[in-house]
């Protein structure tokens, strides 16, 4: 692992803003050096090993995450999407036994890609889950993070009744799983000032899940090159040990946008050809001025005024506006529309956003998983989707965790 880290990369390693790395610099908590060769402001590693969050950059090996299923282990997934955490799980030895989703387009994809999976294309709230209780060793979900009706203190379910939270609650409750795991964005941990995820946690404690601390996860850690961060939320029946669960542990190599699209590591051929979505002529000739890892306070003044409008006199760095992504780097997160203002995520030699198979590359789903719909319907599947290589990662810590409990029954 290299001796110099940029401003940038400690910046993505620590989830903070470059910013707080500048004040911390000024007040001495963290002082940037000069590189020997480039001269530019760097971090030593050997200042990182104040961060707890990085201890496994010293570790000598690379984490053995990698663990078999001693028997059949099964899921229930909802809210499954385009299927990046069933199919991420599925390489883990997780069986899924049922998948939920209301989106058509999407569930045309699962079934595409995995005809015997029972995909119930519904409104989950019709959905019944006690014919599954004792048949299923997990329910997953990426529910999204709606504010609840606080009634008192401490919430309860019923609380939560017209959110989709609710429904992930619910389904829990019917089929008492050992354990339960969340998914969410970043934005979950300070949604309404962190009572939503409160209320989460509550709800779950209430229902006889012990949760444990939730877990923001780096997909870049996790052999994905993409900054994309996801919120867990790992719920553990109150009669099971909390300690037989452990998250996946972090790898060292960092994979960059050329191990995404180019043959390598992650995958044994360049990236296939696809449909794509096209900027408009206007942007087009703005996007050409930016150099590759650019955006757009590297164009001319005056057509950053022009481009950037009003955005260009508030606060904040907005660099996602005009950007055109770095072969050398992890892509910043897909969104569900590639050509949308404030996201742009240009090719690096191209003046175009990324195909459906690049993006598909960029969250790790084999070549061979293809999506149904339109290509808008293909990118807000492949934008909304969880990494299958983290979803994986996840899927050997779920499985190590049901040997363990399973060992312990005997």
């Amino acid at each position: 692992m290299k001796e110099y880290y940029s401003i940038s990369e400690v910046a993505d390693l620590l989830s903070v803003s470059k910013e707080t790395l500048r004040r911390w610099d000024r007040n001495g908590k963290l002082e940037a050096v000069r590189e020997p060769m480039s001269n530019y402001r760097v971090y030593r590693k050997d200042q990182l090993r104040i961060f707890d969050s990085l201890d496994f950059m010293f570790n000598k090996e690379e984490p053995g995450n990698c663990v078999k299923p001693n028997k059949d282990y099964h899921a229930i997934e909802l809210f499954a999407g385009a299927g990046g955490l069933a199919l991420g799980l599925e390489k883990a030895g997780i069986k899924c036994l049922a998948l939920n989703e209301i989106d058509h387009w999407a569930c045309e994809t699962l079934r595409h890609n995995r005809p015997n999976w029972n995909v119930i294309e519904d409104d989950v709230k019709n959905i019944e889950f006690k014919q599954y209780k004792g048949k299923i060793d997990i329910v997953t979900g990426g529910f999204p993070c709606q504010a609840f009706s606080y009634a008192g203190k401490k919430l309860g379910l019923s609380d939560a009744r017209g959110t989709l939270f609710y429904e992930f609650a619910r389904a829990v409750q019917e089929t008492m799983p050992p354990i339960c795991l969340g998914e969410n964005v970043r934005g979950l941990l300070n949604h309404d000032n962190g009572r939503t995820i409160e209320g989460m946690i509550s709800i779950l404690d209430e229902i006889g899940y012990t949760v444990l601390p939730p877990r923001l996860l780096k997909a870049i850690f996790y052999k994905v090159p993409q900054k994309r961060e996801r919120v867990l939320i790992v719920g553990i029946r109150k009669d099971i040990a909390t300690n037989l669960f452990d998250f996946p542990k972090p790898y060292k190599k960092i994979y960059n946008l050329k191990d995404a699209l180019k043959k390598g590591d992650l995958f044994d051929s360049d990236v296939p050809d696809s449909e794509g979505s096209k900027y408009p002529m206007s942007k087009k000739k703005v996007l050409e001025l930016v150099p590759e890892g650019g955006y757009w306070r590297d164009l001319p003044l005056e057509i950053q005024k022009d481009f950037m409008g009003k955005s260009f006199y508030l606060g904040g760095g907005k660099t996602g506006m005009a950007r055109r992504m770095s072969w050398e780097e992890p892509s910043l997160t897909l969104t569900c529309s590639p050509a949308q203002k404030q996201t742009e995520r240009c090719h690096p030699d191209e003046t175009r956003p990324f195909t459906v198979r690049e993006y598909a590359r960029i969250q790790t789903f084999p070549d061979d998983w293809k999506f149904e719909g339109s290509v808008s319907q293909q990118y807000k599947q492949i934008g909304n989707a969880v990494p299958v290589n983290m979803a994986k990662e996840i899927g050997y810590s779920i499985v190590a965790f049901l040997n363990r409990y399973y060992k312990h029954l005997k």
